[in-house]
C-alpha cells in the first residue's frame, strides 16, 4: 500500500514544482559552484537572535546573497523528500524484508545489506524530521546543531525504529491477521488526530497554503500531510507535530506531556505484541531463546528513550527556551500519579472504615474536596 502512495506523493511534488526533480538537483550543483564568482546584484537582510546566555539574547544582521536563498529552498525541499522517502519507502521495505528473512530464516548478504541501508535512510530521515521541527519552532534563533546532538538523535531513532520494525515483523509472523488490525488502528488514530483538534479548536479553514490552490486541493494538500504524519509516527514519535490551525501547519509548543503519554503507551503496546508473540509462537522459534529476545527488544526500547532524555536534557540547542525541562515534566506526571495512587488508597481506607462502622456512616463516609484533581495538575505544573 504504501508504495503507490509514495510514488502519488513524488508525482504530486513533480506537478507542484512544475519542473522535474532531475533540473531542480542540476540548477541546485550550478548555483552552488558559481555562488563565489558571480557578484551579487542585491542581498536580502535576515534577523536573527541568539541562544540567551547568562539571561542575554544578541540580535545578529546577516546577509543574504539571493543564490544562498536558493540553496537554502533547495536544501530544505531535500530534507522534506529525505522524510517522505524514509517513512513512505524505506520504512515498508524494511518491514518487508525483515520478514522475509524470518520466513525464510535466513538471512543473505544482499538482503542484508539492504536491510542497512534502509535502516539507514529511516534513522536518516526521522534525523532531518528533528533538524526541521527545531528550526521551523525556533525560527527566531540562530540554530546550531552540535555533533552531539546528532549523535543523541541517531542513536535514540535507530533504536527506538529498529525495535518497532522487529516487533511487529515478529508479530505479524504468528498472527498474520491481527498484525492488519495493530497497523490499521495505529495509523488511522494519528492521521485523525490532527483532525480532531483542529474540529476542537474551531479554527477557520487554511487558506494560504497555496494561492493557486482551491479548496479542495488544500484538503488534499492536508490530507497528505496527515498521511505522512501518521506513517511517521507508525513507527517513532514525529519531531514535528501537525497542528492544522497554525498557518506554519506545525506545532510550535513544546509538549511534553503527549510525548510521555505516546511512549509509555507505545512501550506497553510493544510488551503486549510480544508477550503475544511469545505466547502463541510455534515450533519455528525452537531455535531461538524467546524469553531473552523478548527481554533484548524491550531493553533496545528503552535504550532508545533514554538517549531521548539525553538528547532534550543535555543536548537539544535550544534546551534554554524551554519553559521546563523534560525531568520536571516526568517529575510533575509521577506526582500525578503518586497523588493519585494516595487518593485511591484513602478512599478504599475509608469505605474500609464505614463498612466497619455502620451506625457512622454519614461521619465516616468523607467525599474528596472537589476539583483536587485539576488543582494537583495546576500545582504540578
Amino acid at each position: 500500500i504504501m508504495f503507490p502512495l509514495s510514488l502519488l506523493l513524488s508525482l504530486l511534488f513533480m506537478i507542484g514544482t512544475r519542473e522535474p526533480p532531475i533540473n531542480l538537483c542540476v540548477e541546485a550543483f550550478y548555483i552552488y559552484f558559481r555562488a563565489d564568482r558571480v557578484e551579487e546584484p542585491y542581498v536580502s537582510i535576515t534577523k536573527k537572535r541568539q541562544i540567551p546566555k547568562d539571561g542575554y539574547s544578541e540580535e545578529i544582521e546577516k546577509e543574504v546573497g539571493q543564490a544562498e536563498g536558493k540553496l537554502f529552498t533547495h536544501r530544505s525541499a531535500f530534507s522534506r523528500a529525505s522524510v517522505i522517502q524514509a517513512f513512505l519507502g524505506s520504512a515498508p521495505q524494511l518491514t518487508l524484508q525483515l520478514y522475509i528473512c524470518v520466513l525464510q530464516q535466513e538471512v543473505t548478504v544482499a538482503r542484508s545489506i539492504f536491510m542497512v541501508l534502509s535502516l539507514l535512510s529511516i534513522v536518516y530521515g526521522a534525523l532531518r524530521c528533528n533538524i526541521l521541527a527545531i528550526k521551523i519552532k525556533y525560527d527566531d534563533y540562530d540554530v546550531r546543531v552540535k555533533p552531539a546532538a546528532y549523535l543523541c538523535i541517531f542513536m535514540w531513532r535507530s533504536f527506538e525504529i529498529a525495535t518497532r520494525v522487529t516487533v511487529l515483523v515478529l508479530f505479524g509472523s504468528v498472527l498474520r491477521i491481527w498484525v492488519f488490525l495493530i497497523v490499521l488502528l495505529n495509523f488511522l488514530g494519528h492521521f485523525f488526530y490532527p483532525w480532531i483538534l483542529f474540529w476542537l479548536s474551531k479554527s477557520p479553514f487554511p487558506e494560504n497554503i497555496e494561492k493557486e490552490l482551491s479548496r479542495v486541493g488544500t484538503t488534499i494538500v492536508l490530507c497528505l500531510l496527515t498521511f505522512l504524519y501518521a506513517g511517521i509516527n507508525m513507527f517513532c514519535w514525529s519531531a514535528a507535530q501537525v497542528e492544522l490551525s497554525d498557518p506554519d501547519l506545525i506545532s510550535k509548543s513544546q509538549n511534553w506531556y503527549q510525548m510521555t503519554v505516546y511512549y509509555i503507551v507505545r512501550l506497553m503496546e510493544n510488551a503486549f505484541l510480544l508477550l503475544m508473540w511469545y505466547i502463541y509462537r510455534t515450533d519455528f522459534y525452537l531455535y531461538v531463546c524467546a524469553p531473552m529476545l523478548f527481554l533484548q527488544l524491550l531493553i533496545g526500547y528503552c535504550m532508545g528513550i533514554f538517549f531521548m532524555l539525553v538528547f532534550f536534557q543535555f543536548c537539544h540547542p535550544c534546551k534554554k527556551l524551554f519553559s521546563a525541562s523534560i525531568t520536571e515534566a516526568l517529575l510533575s506526571c509521577f506526582k500525578i500519579l503518586y497523588f493519585i495512587c494516595q487518593h485511591h488508597k484513602s478512599t478504599l481506607l475509608k469505605g474500609k472504615v464505614a463498612m466497619k462502622s455502620p451506625e457512622n456512616t454519614d461521619e465516616c463516609l468523607v467525599s474528596p474536596r472537589p476539583g483536587w484533581f485539576i488543582q494537583l495538575c495546576c500545582h504540578c505544573w
